[in-house]
């Protein structure tokens, strides 16, 4: 069976390249005779596998040496626990709602201290970005938090908050390695890899390292959710996800291969624009985000008939591009244009919607 374009929000696709590579070497990796998957993380081959990884996506972002890189499992739901259990010392921390994971991370905050939601687009479904030039954060907050792409809804902060000083800590799943950013905009910018990075399983944390404490803010914080735990250990405290991080190291390498985060950026947005021109020029389909927030990697839109979105869903799938159904908060159809997503799934994708909107006029 041929390949299809998968426009999952995530597990997304990932690089052909990368696949074909981790296929090559799956029985024999560099003549060790073994696959990554049965090596022993203390393995001096496995530190090169992980040494590799982390001086790649260094490279890539421009990671100053004051920040850890740390490997993580759990996933991003994990560090909702993990970032106020280490830094919120003064049991207080700020918020912007924005979508389901804002939210979430919001809510499970709330069993550590006095979790603040200074901004938030509920009103409308989560379709925009509030105005963060001057938002009402407590003087004493520890931090701020944002998830900056939010994939269930489509949007996407062009401009990061005024934080008025404070540390500011990015969940970034859904764009992670998608454009260049300024790491020293944040104290902690983490995301699940599973979107735009590689496989399900792990979580990349980047941490300004006076971030990372002796003790943790919350007392009797568990070992495993001690920052300092795994940044002591490199990420190797206990068995890490093995064949994510080499997967993860695999893309790294690629993208520096397409020439790194600035040539990516073009080429999302290029893909975006794409599909973006044509929603607007529509009368079957629109989006659902407004323009000035719409996101390069999630692009929910509707027909504003159920039925009608579950026949293109459904036909759709039948011309080789699935998991586009929209989430179920949302409804309609929603397509993830990742990295690994050529320009050509989206050409494909907007061929087709012109057609059925031509027969179903």
């Amino acid at each position: 069976m041929a390949r299809v374009y998968n426009f999952s929000a995530g597990p997304a696709m990932l690089p052909e390249e990368v696949l074909k590579r981790a296929a090559a070497e799956m029985l024999d990796y560099h003549g060790s005779g073994q696959s990554v998957m049965e090596m022993s993380h203390r393995s001096a081959v496995f530190q090169g596998i992980i040494d590799q990884a982390e001086q790649d996506i260094r490279d890539l972002m421009g990671i100053p040496d004051n920040y850890e890189v740390l490997f993580l499992q759990g996933g991003a739901s994990q560090q909702f626990a993990m970032i106020p259990m280490n830094i919120m010392k003064h049991r207080k921390a700020a918020y912007i709602i924005t979508g389901n994971w804002a939210k979430k991370a919001w809510q499970e905050a709330q069993r550590y201290g006095d979790a603040v939601a200074v901004a938030s687009s509920a009103d409308q479904t989560f379709s925009y970005i509030p105005d963060c030039s001057d938002l009402p954060i407590p003087e004493d907050a520890d931090y701020v938090y944002i998830c900056q792409n939010n994939t269930i809804y489509g949007t996407t902060y062009h401009k990061l908050p005024n934080t008025k000083g404070h540390v500011l800590v990015s969940d970034v799943s859904s764009c992670f390695l998608s454009e260049p950013v300024r790491v020293e905009d944040y104290g902690i910018i983490y995301g699940g890899v599973q979107k735009n990075v590689g496989p399900a399983g792990m979580v990349i944390s980047i941490i300004r390292k006076d971030l990372i404490p002796e003790e943790p803010a919350v007392e009797n914080t568990p070992t495993m959710l001690r920052f300092k735990t795994h940044a002591d250990a490199h990420s190797l405290y206990n068995t890490p996800p093995c064949w994510t991080i080499y997967v993860c190291g695999l893309v790294f390498q690629w993208l520096k291969e397409m020439g790194g985060l600035s040539v990516m950026k073009e080429r999302n947005e290029k893909k975006a624009k794409l599909l973006y021109d044509f929603l607007d020029q529509s009368s079957l389909f629109h989006g659902t985000v407004r323009p000035q927030d719409r996101s390069l990697m999630n692009v929910p839109f509707v027909t504003g008939d159920k039925e009608m979105d579950a026949a293109f869903v459904a036909e759709a799938e039948r011309n080789g591009l699935v998991n586009i159904k929209g989430h179920r908060s949302v409804g309609g159809m929603r397509a993830s244009i990742y990295n690994a997503m050529p320009y050509e799934g989206v050409a494909k994708l907007v061929e087709f919607m012109d057609r059925f909107e031509k027969e179903h006029r």
